[in-house]
């Protein structure tokens, strides 16, 4: 059965064409993409994400949990409200899913995991705490709800609409949160842009949503989301990486901290990484001429073959971008060449983050 978000029926109000989304029916826009996109880099937009799962890591061992649970060190998270991004990985060293972990206090911690692998991931939680006989519960709180608000203008709207919020997150710093007025407000985001990530209970969602429309906020769907996401060089799980994918392949290696053992023991996939060397360049590509890159197209270079993950047309851009697993050989700077519609097309070969901060970084 296909699951609802809280604020399904305010988005059926606004005459927001609905799609599946990994099991949940969501916004896919509300009129026009294109707009979305642009009303988030050039002023603000608010998504529906309650469809991400929260999760509560909560007891004694909480810390030594994720120190073994999650591929980058929790050990950086000292100061409460503090975020750290993070490839939760299986014996192979495959990404089950990529995550934001926030440090509340040594005996909680916050997981945001992606709606399509939630309950895999929640399964593979629950099965290594049984096997490390650790004491702490994992908690999933689909009581919440998530708004996000992105885009240059986005915090003061969120202060014109939450003005009780202003005083705790004004002077928060990127990848931070802070509980204000009964949200849980952070610093984070997926569009490369300034904003909040919102966590409240999900009683309250539609009346937040509502005081942002009223403050003159713009909701954006799914579409624009993930052009925002690709410009933004952010990566999405089920297309850029997977349970097969290495993240030292995905781009991710930055991710990735090999210090340790922690506490005495590594975390889940360090050996099978070490033992597997990076085999791909995780790289983006520029199309400066008509055709849109699309998933799977087959990418030719002068070191061999690869493929692109994810690609589309950038509306900031007003070309088609992608990112794309490369040769090992491959650098930003080279060309390449895509088949589409039985016509190669020349790709020039970039950095895979094409937009921040409403600015080309091509």
């Amino acid at each position: 059965m296909t699951q609802k978000t809280v604020l399904n029926e305010t988005h059926r109000r606004l005459g927001a064409r609905m799609v599946d989304f990994g099991g949940w029916d969501m916004p896919l826009h509300y009129g026009s993409q294109i707009e979305e996109h642009h009303a988030v880099r050039r002023d603000c937009g608010m998504f529906d994400v309650s469809h991400m799962c929260a999760v509560d890591i909560a007891g004694s061992h909480a810390r030594a949990f994720l120190l073994r649970l999650i591929a980058n060190n929790v050990d950086k998270l000292q100061t409460p409200g503090k975020a750290l991004y993070s490839a939760m990985l299986d014996e192979t060293g495959g990404v089950l899913d990529d995550l934001i972990v926030y440090f509340i206090d040594e005996g909680r911690y916050r997981l945001v995991i992606n709606a399509g692998t939630a309950e895999k991931d929640l399964a593979w939680m629950a099965a290594r705490i049984a096997e490390w006989r650790f004491n702490v519960a994992h908690i999933p709180r689909r009581d919440l709800a998530i708004i996000a608000v992105q885009g240059p203008n986005a915090k003061a709207r969120v202060w014109q609409a939450l003005p009780e919020s202003r005083a705790a997150s004004e002077a928060l710093k990127p990848f931070h949160a802070v509980d204000a007025g009964g949200c849980f407000i952070a610093t984070t985001g997926y569009t490369g842009e300034a904003g909040f990530e919102i966590t409240l209970p999900a009683g309250r969602a539609e009346d937040i949503w509502q005081k942002l429309l009223d403050a003159g906020v713009r909701p954006v769907g799914l579409g624009a989301r993930d052009t925002l996401r690709l410009e933004a060089g952010m990566n999405l799980y089920g297309q850029d990486m997977d349970e097969t994918v290495s993240p030292l392949d995905a781009g991710l290696a930055w991710t990735i901290d090999f210090s340790g053992p922690r506490d005495g023991i590594d975390f889940v996939g360090k050996t099978a990484l070490l033992a597997r060397p990076q085999e791909r360049q995780f790289l983006g590509l520029r199309l400066d001429e008509g055709g849109v890159l699309r998933a799977h197209q087959k990418v030719v270079t002068a070191h061999g073959e690869g493929e692109i993950t994810s690609g589309t047309f950038s509306p900031t851009l007003q070309r088609s971008i992608a990112f794309a697993r490369l040769p090992l050989a491959s650098a930003a700077g080279d060309t390449a060449e895509i088949e589409i519609r039985g016509r190669r097309l020349t790709v020039r070969v970039v950095k895979p983050c094409f937009v921040r901060n409403g600015k080309a970084l091509i």
